[in-house]
């Protein structure tokens, strides 16, 4: 089973992510991107591959050619499924969780969605804010394969923040465990 990793976001601007409470987004997506990598290759079912291969890893020069970049690896490798990690940050400062955004209801990336929201929510203790519907992101319309987009948590909420900072090992045994489940091998 071939999984490509995205872990979304530049370093720097082009494409840099959101920041809040001293932790930026493309710092903590590489580094959950890389350790669910590890979990997955100790697993010979799958096979993986990641948008960003080093914390300084710059992918296409505009928001546009970094997600085309992102999109274009996956599609050219004949990935079977696309995993976009992502953080999220809210006016709201209370609001924390995570939640998964798929392209349709229908996709085959819905019921893992759901299998890794659990599966996030068990290793983390972040409520499961559950699944939403997007088919205008461009890494879930764009992909030939089931994609999600997961928002592993908030940078905006403290508790969510410094979870993600300093436990990034919790959100890929999250992800880790959901696809156990939805691929029947837990």
């Amino acid at each position: 089973m071939k999984i490509f990793i995205d872990q979304g976001h530049n370093p720097q601007n082009p494409n840099a992510g959101a920041e809040a409470n001293g932790v930026r987004e493309q710092d903590v997506t590489y580094e959950v991107g890389v350790r669910l990598a590890e979990l997955l290759r100790s697993n010979p079912f799958f096979e993986v591959r990641l948008s960003r291969n080093s914390p300084t890893e710059q992918l296409g020069v505009s928001n546009a050619t970094s997600l085309a970049a992102r999109v274009n690896a996956a599609n050219s490798w004949g990935a079977d499924y696309f995993i976009s990690l992502h953080c999220n940050a809210s006016s709201i400062t209370s609001a924390s969780g995570s939640e998964v955004y798929v392209y349709s209801q229908s996709s085959r990336a819905y019921p893992l969605g759901e299998d890794i929201l659990v599966g996030l929510h068990n290793a983390t203790g972040l409520p499961n804010r559950g699944m939403r519907i997007n088919p205008s992101l461009y890494v879930l319309r764009l992909t030939t394969m089931p994609a999600l987009l997961v928002e592993m948590g908030y940078l905006t909420n403290t508790t969510d923040a410094n979870l993600l900072s300093t436990n990034p090992q919790s959100f890929a045994r999250g992800i880790y465990n959901g696809m156990l489940q939805y691929f029947q091998l837990a």
